[in-house]
């Protein structure tokens, strides 16, 4: 561990610059970088990087650099003005070890306005609260990423080895952007992703799948409703069917071993729905998005099967889609699951990492695993690179009102200073 001046001297320095970091956060939460439309934040991350004596590396993902590695999910928006952004820090000699520090730049989708207290994307700090679409998920570890450099610098040092600071897209629906860093050649020896994770470390975490079903009706006036075959009823159908096995997947839990502690570790949700075209026509079709988990451990193609299969069975019983079978398509995550525990060169980087935890908080580093997916699948799974998932405390993610707790952020920076000087080594400026 570093020497005990040196490293108060680094969590000092990020007490010193913590209101520069949350004016930071709250202006990228100013902009609405839902999907397809993140450039301009990515711009301004680029422009932070730069004045910070980076080298940025911008580009735009072109699905034909990664679509043929594993990992890849299958996309339905074009990737026209979709660019991630790294900024690198590459000393003459590096000594010690590497590090990407990663985080992704897009929201979803913020819902109906007159839902939330305040705008959305015009970020409202009330307290130790910094409320705002994105600001937990996941903008305050984004930027934390940076201060944690400028901690390690306004010290007086630079980090020994490579640093990799990424902001990457589309983490919310496929991780396609943390893959496009691999097929551009970014690797290191450990990555910190922080996201907001309550302050503990992410042990493992499901995997995700996420199926389009649409099913066809048979039109006719509403007057004549029996005649027809609504679609929407149908749709019901099979979504009765997949609840049945959601129950079924959550029951094998104890075959899992990262998680069967978890009461209900396998969530399926219908995110979306649309159907029909006229109140008073029957509907002719409806569709619905799927997005079911599947285990740490699990064969993620033989899961899609069980799903397909479940799909295809509940509509053999029906006379009508027996013979118009529901059409599936996969767009959006196909994403296996991932656990850290299981990683043999994860034991150092976690070590390391609850000692610098420790020494902030001044108590443990508490474990946990999670019943959703983040980027750490493809440091881990494809990299050989142990994927820390290590940040701050945050509520409503995804929700109305999603808030940050600042002071967590402070001390989450602090911790990954302390882990970016340890572990890559200093050099003196």
């Amino acid at each position: 561990m570093l020497e005990d001046d040196i490293a108060t001297a680094i969590q000092n320095a990020v007490y010193r610059r913590f209101e520069d970091q949350v004016d930071f956060t709250a202006q990228l939460v100013g902009f609405p970088s839902t999907r397809g439309n993140e450039a301009t934040a990515q711009d301004f991350m680029a422009d932070a990087m730069a004045a910070r004596g980076l080298t940025v590396d911008r580009w735009k993902l072109d699905i034909d650099d990664f679509k043929h590695l594993p990992g890849f999910s299958p996309v339905s928006i074009d990737y026209d003005n979709s660019y991630n952004v790294v900024g690198a820090w590459r000393p003459e000699t590096p000594k010690g070890k590497s590090l990407i520090l990663n985080g992704h730049i897009d929201v979803v989708p913020e819902g109906p306005l007159d839902m939330w207290d305040s705008s959305p994307y015009e970020a409202r700090r009330d307290g130790d609260r910094l409320y705002g679409r994105g600001a937990g998920d996941m903008k305050a570890g984004l930027v934390s990423c940076l201060f944690a450099y400028d901690a390690v610098v306004e010290a007086g040092y630079r980090p020994a080895a490579n640093v990799f600071v990424q902001s990457v897209i589309e983490e919310e629906c496929t991780g396609n952007g943390a893959l496009a860093c691999l097929a551009r050649g970014y690797r290191a020896d450990a990555a910190i992703i922080p996201e907001p994770s309550g302050d503990t470390l992410f042990n493992a975490q499901t995997g995700t799948i996420w199926q389009q079903i649409t099913v066809k009706g048979h039109p006719v006036h509403a007057s004549r409703a029996t005649e027809g075959f609504n679609a929407i009823k149908a749709a019901y159908v099979l979504i009765q069917a997949l609840e049945e096995l959601e129950a079924k997947w959550n029951a094998e839990k104890d075959q899992h071993k990262h998680h069967c502690g978890h009461h209900h570790p396998i969530n399926f949700n219908i995110g979306k729905i649309a159907g029909g075209d006229w109140p008073a026509s029957v509907p002719a079709w409806c569709t619905f998005d799927l997005r079911a988990a599947i285990f740490a451990d699990d064969d993620i193609q033989a899961r899609a099967r069980e799903l397909e299969d479940c799909i295809r069975e509940a509509a053999a019983k029906d006379p009508h889609m027996s013979n118009r079978p529901p059409d599936i398509v996969y767009q959006g995550f196909m994403a296996e699951g991932f656990a850290l525990e299981d990683m043999e060169n994860a034991a150092e980087p976690v070590s390391l990492l609850g000692n610098c935890h420790q020494a902030v908080y001044g108590e443990a580093l508490k474990r946990s695993v999670i019943t959703g997916t983040t980027d750490a699948r493809f440091f881990g799974l494809y990299a050989n690179t142990p994927g820390l998932v290590y940040g701050p405390r945050s509520v409503d993610v995804h929700g109305f009102n999603e808030w940050v707790d600042l002071e967590s952020v402070r001390k989450s920076t602090q911790a990954i200073a302390l882990f970016m000087a340890n572990w890559c080594g200093l050099e003196k400026i």
